[in-house]
């Protein structure tokens, strides 16, 4: 009996080891100051070779990327989000539509103005999707925090 759970357990550790969650982008956030009172927010995302994220407007059928930012009465946001980073446009016959995503990286910038000199936290959460030439993760969500402000 011991002899055959052993093997029952060797031969699922392989296929255990390969049903890992797949995590193709990573999101960094930084804050960089600009004059006394604006701030850029920068949620810049590292793409895995093979796949792509989908711009804010991506077109018809998948989940752009979007932000969300929490209310702050010490910080205001100033304009829209803006994509930095080598925008690709191609038509996507499973989505039939023609789609903008980048690959690689992209870094998004929010222009933010603090009001005082006293130091706080711009909050949010961003949605992305990730595609690449045979499949679609499911959309995800993820919350982040950027310090601003202060001396």
């Amino acid at each position: 009996m011991k002899k055959l759970l052993t093997a029952l357990v060797l031969f699922a550790l392989p296929i255990l080891a390969s049903a890992q969650i797949e995590n193709p982008v990573k999101w960094s956030f930084t804050a960089k100051k600009v004059n006394a009172t604006t701030y850029e927010v920068h949620a810049t995302a590292t793409i895995d070779a093979g796949w792509h994220l989908y711009a804010q407007e991506a077109g018809e059928g998948p989940v752009p990327t979007s932000f969300k930012f929490a209310k702050n009465p010490l910080a205001a946001s100033v304009g829209k989000v803006e994509e930095v980073g080598k925008l690709h446009k191609s038509f996507d016959k499973n989505f039939n539509s023609e789609l903008k995503f980048y690959e690689s990286t992209v870094d998004f910038v929010q222009k933010v103005t603090v009001k005082g000199k006293a130091a706080t936290k711009v909050k949010g959460t961003v949605e992305f999707m990730v595609c690449d030439d045979h499949q679609c993760l499911p959309p995800k969500e993820i919350e982040f925090a950027v310090s601003v402000g202060g001396k």
